[in-house]
């Protein structure tokens, strides 16, 4: 019977066929332990010379790393390895022989790796990695579905800027001027006047030159906009999403966990409610801390975000930030025009910036009036004008990065690891 490795706890005792690569291999003169991967999991393959034919034990003692094969055994019991159950050997089917793989176990250089993403992605810690983020994804659906989202796809090429800045990707559409998009939101909020609560979970582009380790160009996005929420629920809704995505990350792939040797205590306390603490007070906590040259109505940086979360052990909210650093369809707060109703969600261990979100203008004269302090004219900003002109609600709405939030649950370094095929300043390949 054919199966794969993930499924190996189904047939204990059992002989089965898994197709499979070779990640790495050791042996004796009398046995040869074989570390299998099929892309469901990693797996011990043990071939006992005195089990098997002559052919298969010289097979087994002199393949490659990355050859691939049909491995026949039966599963056993192993209460050493992480896994659990290893493969008791009795023949093996050559696919196809690889020579010199030029990833082998030794150390590699980061550029050396990332050249080779297209093979990196095998081994077993990017393996992991990639299961967490699909594991966060599949969570995502599931939180958003069951809270009745509708998920609402928009446009990749656009017309206008979403967020009015200059960091953005241009091209020419059949004589326009078009961007790659930066931001779903001004059409989620057009779909949340049509459906109510709507997500998408797609691809944004950002031309920043920038090169730290939480900064991709190419990165994706969960975008929900909510019509009849106001600030204060969507920071709830966001918690329990959050909240929800964790959970499942703990219950779903805790092999992958191991494998990262990610400190599970630290994720196991991540429930709703989350603190919050407002922009007054972080610049107040900022300048305690030593931070003597940020000033009111500075925006935060990578250091600063840190500095914060290292005060807390769960996910903060910032709230309240200034006006004048913030996008222009932001509602100023109702006693302060100088702030504006929205939050950042700061990620515990260094990790920043997680969520970015605030509650929308919902008035037509004072969105004419964004529009004219940001100098949006011209008809690429008409459209969404009408939203307020025609039936506006208050209504709220969030972004949740996907690389951050990979890269904070996966306890990895740099959201290089955290995509499979990243785009960098310095890097289009593979």
């Amino acid at each position: 019977m054919k199966t794969t490795i993930s499924q190996a706890a189904k047939f204990v005792d059992k002989t089965v066929t898994i197709g499979a690569w070779l990640a790495n291999k050791r042996s004796s003169g009398k046995i040869a332990f074989l570390q299998l991967r099929d892309g469901t999991g990693f797996m011990q393959g043990v071939v006992v010379k005195s089990d098997v034919s002559e052919e298969t034990f010289e097979l087994a003692k002199n393949m490659h790393q990355e050859t691939s094969m049909y491995i026949t055994g039966t599963i056993v019991e192993d209460t050493r390895s992480p896994f659990g159950y290893e493969m008791q050997v009795s023949d093996i089917e050559l696919i196809h022989e690889s020579i010199d793989y030029p990833i082998t176990p030794k150390e590699h250089g980061t550029e050396f790796l990332m050249d080779h993403r297209h093979l990196w992605l095998r081994s077993k810690k990017q393996h992991a990695v990639m299961k967490v983020r699909n594991e966060i994804i599949r969570s995502t659906y599931q939180f958003f579905n069951e809270s009745g989202f509708v998920k609402i796809d928009p446009p990749i090429l656009t017309g206008s800027s979403a967020e009015g800045t200059t960091e953005l990707f241009h091209t020419e559409y059949f004589g326009e001027e078009a961007y790659l998009s930066q931001s779903g939101q001004l059409y989620l909020e057009a779909a949340a006047m049509a459906f109510g609560k709507v997500f998408s979970f797609g691809p944004t582009f950002r031309a920043e030159k920038s090169k730290t380790r939480r900064h991709l160009i190419e990165f994706w996005m969960i975008e929900p906009e909510m019509a009849f929420v106001d600030h204060e629920e969507s920071l709830e809704i966001q918690e329990q999403y959050v909240s929800f995505v964790v959970q499942s990350v703990l219950e779903n792939c805790k092999l992958e966990l191991n494998i990262l040797d990610r400190d599970l205590s630290k994720l196991e306390k991540i429930k709703a409610p989350f603190p919050r603490i407002t922009y007054d007070d972080a610049v107040a906590l900022l300048i305690e801390q030593g931070f003597t040259d940020i000033k009111w109505g500075d925006d935060f940086g990578a250091p600063h975000e840190t500095a914060i979360a290292e005060k807390f052990d769960m996910p903060v909210f910032i709230t309240n930030y200034p006006a004048e650093i913030k996008a222009f369809y932001m509602k100023p707060h109702p006693d302060r025009s100088d702030v504006v109703l929205c939050a950042d969600l700061i990620a515990p261990e260094g990790y920043g910036e997680i969520i970015g979100g605030s509650q929308r203008i919902d008035d037509l004269k004072l969105m004419k009036e964004r529009y004219e302090q940001h100098n949006l004219t011209g008809p690429a900003y008409e459209w969404y004008l009408e939203l307020q002109k025609y039936g506006s609600v208050p209504h709220s709405g969030f972004g949740l990065g996907l690389e951050r939030t990979v890269a904070w649950l996966s306890g990895v370094d740099h959201v290089r690891e955290t995509i499979p095929f990243p785009r960098l300043i310095n890097r289009l390949y593979p």
